[in-house]
């Protein structure tokens, strides 16, 4: 097996194949070998999951991968790189590359497919640029046992935050309303090539079974929290008056005070629970 973390061995396969990294692509590989096997072991990967990949690049993550799992399936957008793929992963017959835009996939048929009878997992470095719509297309799938990313790492502090924090954001929410996060570990800029300029981390978001909260419609739940974060540091009322015209001010007001909250109560400062009550009151509202 290559050692593509190893540089000596990066730099020529890149330079054989006449590929330069793409800015545009938020493309750094891996040149720290602990930290593909990490993620691999941190993530669980055995000999009953199915995992799936998002950009394997050179292939580091999916060595690893592949080594454990029982079927690696690696959605890959740039086609310059299967020449180097085939000489770093190509012995794997528990491997299949799917060259696409993981977007344009339909993850939840993806998975099915390919994954039958095994325990489903969704492994990735994700580029900078593209995280949150990859993981909210992972996320909504609704098919994972367990999501495990590298990502910028204030990107993983606001998956992870808790209500009144500083990094608490209506991403945080929607994360956590799926799944429960727990940062992993840090990876600094040197392990990478080219370095980027901010610290990585790892985040394992192990996706629920079931939610102990009660929704009545996710639309409006939804609805509710990114009003409720567009004025941040202004009262819920005014979120809830502008992200739902049809309560106004007063109405706004009336919600709140019916689900016991102080009317001087800040969006960021509710828990799920709390957001599905205020949902839930202008779900019953509007349905009489």
């Amino acid at each position: 097996m290559i050692n593509v973390c190893d540089i000596h061995v990066m730099k020529p396969l890149l330079a054989e194949h006449g590929f330069h990294f793409s800015k545009a692509k938020g493309q750094n590989f891996l040149i720290a070998p602990w930290v593909p096997q990490s993620i691999a072991e941190d993530a669980g990967v055995d000999e009953t999951a199915g995992v799936l990949e998002i950009g394997p690049g050179i292939g580091p993550l999916t060595q690893q991968l592949c080594l454990r799992a029982k079927k690696v399936c690696a959605v890959e957008l740039d086609q310059r790189l299967k020449p180097i793929l085939k000489q770093t992963v190509g012995e794997f017959d528990n491997l299949e590359i799917i060259w696409d835009d993981v977007l344009n996939q339909d993850v939840a048929a993806l998975v099915a497919e390919k994954f039958p009878g095994l325990r489903p997992m969704a492994c990735a470095n994700l580029p900078y640029y593209i995280t949150s719509p990859i993981l909210t297309a992972l996320l909504e799938a609704e098919c994972f046992e367990s999501v495990t990313v590298m990502v910028q790492k204030e990107v993983a502090q606001r998956i992870a935050a808790a209500p009144g924090s500083e990094d608490y954001s209506a991403f945080t929410v929607f994360c956590q309303y799926y799944a429960e996060p727990e940062l992993l570990f840090d990876v600094p800029a040197h392990c990478f090539l080219p370095q980027p300029k901010v610290t990585s981390a790892v985040i394992q978001l192990k996706v629920r079974k079931e939610r102990n909260w009660d929704i009545a419609d996710p639309d409006i739940f939804f609805r509710t929290v990114k009003a409720s974060f567009a004025m941040r540091r202004k009262k819920l009322s005014n979120g809830l008056a502008s992200g739902f015209p049809e309560l106004g001010k007063t109405g706004a007001a009336e919600v709140i005070a019916a689900c016991g909250f102080d009317e001087n109560v800040r969006g960021e400062t509710l828990s799920i629970p709390e957001f599905a009550r205020i949902a839930n009151e202008i779900a019953r509202r509007k349905a009489k």
